[in-house]
């Protein structure tokens, strides 16, 4: 799932393009898509947009008569711009917003349908989710994070109390402030939390500027949970950038967990449910085994 910085740099990218532009035509590919009748899509037709926002992980787009088109791209959508509107919409596409200025596509990876747009009128009904990050004092950040006892790994991406925060930037939150993801938030100190605050504001703030950076005066072409600079996510098996130790996992259904257990477990190895059960007695319980 795109996260913040991912959707500030498509956000980056579409101001330059479509603000001040006429949205000409909205053509809905999947009617699954759709997930309001009124206002009626043709109604924003014809109208000039008039600025982009983000409304948690959602992308809103503001036109002139106070209408808004609100994006939700979910685990697998995507955005694409062409300069010249695609006659014929390749696959995967779910809708095309044709510009003044260029075409705007909504594509989705796999078969589940679970991207979204809305035309609404009003978008203060819109669960934004949890606190931003960037805006949030260090009580509001504790605040959220002890409001139900987790791991620091769920209370993270939990999108009820912290806006914009998946599965890669957890983990590279967690290894910035040296934390297990499966302690408990309500086991950490003052000081950790303090740390776990200051790395999450760190981590978020440099990715957004490096998503941005590298999609310069272009479009986000490459939206995916892993980097080559990222430090653990999606980093299994290879070095630890700081320490050197082997980058470790825990699979749990179609999730991972990426870590360092000597930055962040002191030498443990976590148990993974699938190859902890396997492997029994030869699974490593420590970074020195494996």
């Amino acid at each position: 799932m795109p996260e913040l910085p991912e959707i500030e740099a498509y956000l980056h990218a579409l101001r330059h393009r479509i603000v001040g532009a006429v949205l000409e035509q909205v053509r809905i590919v999947s009617f699954s898509l759709l997930k309001t009748v009124e206002p009626s899509i043709e109604e924003t037709e014809g109208r000039v947009v008039e600025r982009v926002r983000r409304i948690g992980k959602r992308i809103s787009i503001d036109l002139d008569n106070a209408l808004n088109l609100v994006i939700h791209l979910m685990v697998a959508g995507r955005l694409g711009w062409f300069e010249t509107r695609p006659s014929k919409p390749k696959r995967g596409t779910l809708a095309a917003f044709d510009f003044s200025t260029g075409t705007l596509v909504l594509t989705e990876a796999g078969t589940k349908r679970r991207a979204s747009l809305a035309v609404l009128r009003n978008t203060d009904d819109i669960d934004p989710g949890g606190i931003e990050i960037a805006d949030a004092t260090r009580s509001e950040f504790a605040a959220a994070l002890l409001t139900n006892r987790h791991t620091l790994k769920r209370a993270l991406t939990d999108a009820r109390y912290f806006s914009g925060i998946g599965g890669s930037f957890s983990d590279e939150i967690l290894h910035r402030a040296r934390l297990s993801p499966t302690q408990i938030n309500t086991n950490l100190t003052d000081e950790e939390i303090t740390t776990l605050f200051d790395a999450c504001r760190m981590v978020l703030s440099e990715w957004t500027d490096k998503r941005i950076a590298e999609t310069g005066s272009g479009f986000p072409a490459k939206v995916t949970a892993f980097h080559p600079d990222m430090a653990v996510h999606g980093k299994f098996g290879e070095p630890c950038p700081a320490c050197g130790a082997t980058i470790q996992r825990i699979v749990a259904k179609d999730r991972e967990t990426n870590y360092c257990p000597t930055c962040q477990t002191e030498g443990r190895i976590l148990a993974d449910r699938a190859l902890s059960r396997l492997l029994r007695d030869d699974w490593p319980r420590h970074a020195a085994e494996s």
